[in-house]
């Protein structure tokens, strides 16, 4: 099968109600874990990548993965760039066949994002390929920040509006809440739930929710019995992701969740087997946990089955 557009995939998603999960990856392992599992759930899948990721395996090589994988597979999967913030970056991964790419002009006036944006909109869109942007900036919103400081963080559902009528993205990452990372919270997680609802009432386009690793406790706790820091590791509870999908989310972000597995799985091999030194007997134990963390999140998102 060919790769497909993020916009095919996240239309499909609103009317049905559920999520594709948009998962990071960095080298052969991870993302042969990644379509894997999807093969297995029978699930749509984006294959997204950073430009820290194309930075250290290139670009070249990303796109060959990817268009490998497509071709063998027959489930839908789209090539998605992950917060793009250098233009020529972006207009070189739709040179490269990327299906998807994102805009992100968060941290800029929304005068300026809406500008670079639709920049990005009028290069990708004539190619056929799907644009995401960002609104808000995404960090932890703890318990200790005031009412203000909360409103300054979090998306704007009136300029969120406005921001989708003029650059006419495909899709919107609004920050309601999450952040990157292992360590989202401080305090009690919780999502602004009135806010992304009200933003897709008034955008009607899929919504996209960041930073949304779960940071499950039997994965960090691994990581630890083998050697890992990981005090105070925290993730967006999976309750919140479900009703976030409910509300109109229908592209979840997921990075740290695969990182921590991969790393607990290649300290525990080392740990358990000092003479081992063959990276396949190190790096395949790490595929086979990805592999098993993105099949319960397809479930968790409801896209097992969608393809």
């Amino acid at each position: 099968m060919v790769l497909v557009t993020g916009d095919e995939l996240l239309t499909a998603a609103d009317k049905g109600k559920y999520a594709v999960g948009a998962f990071n990856v960095n080298n052969m392992e991870i993302l042969q874990a990644v379509v894997t599992a999807a093969e297995g759930e029978r699930s749509p899948v984006i294959i997204a990548a950073t430009e820290g990721a194309i930075k250290y395996a290139g670009i070249e090589y990303i796109k060959s993965m990817a268009y490998t994988a497509a071709e063998k597979s027959d489930v839908p999967m789209a090539l998605h760039l992950d917060h793009g913030k250098d233009i020529d970056m972006i207009k070189k991964c739709i040179e490269y066949g990327f299906t998807s790419v994102m805009i992100d002009a968060s941290a800029m006036p929304l005068e300026e994002n809406i500008a670079e944006t639709r920049k990005v909109v009028d290069i990708a869109h004539p190619a056929g390929v799907s644009v995401e942007a960002e609104l808000g900036r995404l960090k932890g919103v703890e318990d200790n920040v005031s009412v203000a400081e909360r409103d300054a963080i979090l998306v704007n559902p009136k300029e969120a509006e406005r921001f989708v009528m003029e650059t006419e993205v495909n899709s919107l990452a609004p920050a309601v809440g999450t952040s990157h990372g292992a360590f989202k919270f401080k305090g009690k997680p919780e999502l602004d739930f009135d806010r992304l609802a009200e933003t897709k009432r008034l955008t009607g386009v899929p919504l996209v929710l960041h930073g949304a690793s779960s940071v499950p406790e039997y994965i960090t706790e691994k990581a630890s019995k083998y050697g890992a820091k990981l005090p105070g590791a925290k993730g967006v509870p999976e309750e919140q992701v479900k009703r976030a999908i409910g509300l109109g989310v229908c592209k979840v972000n997921i990075d740290t969740d695969l990182r921590l597995s991969l790393t607990a799985a290649v300290r525990e091999v080392l740990a358990e087997n000092p003479e081992v030194f063959d990276p396949r007997k190190i790096l395949g134990p790490a595929r086979d946990a990805i592999n098993d963390v993105v099949k319960y999140k397809m479930k968790l998102l409801g896209s097992s089955g969608k393809a």
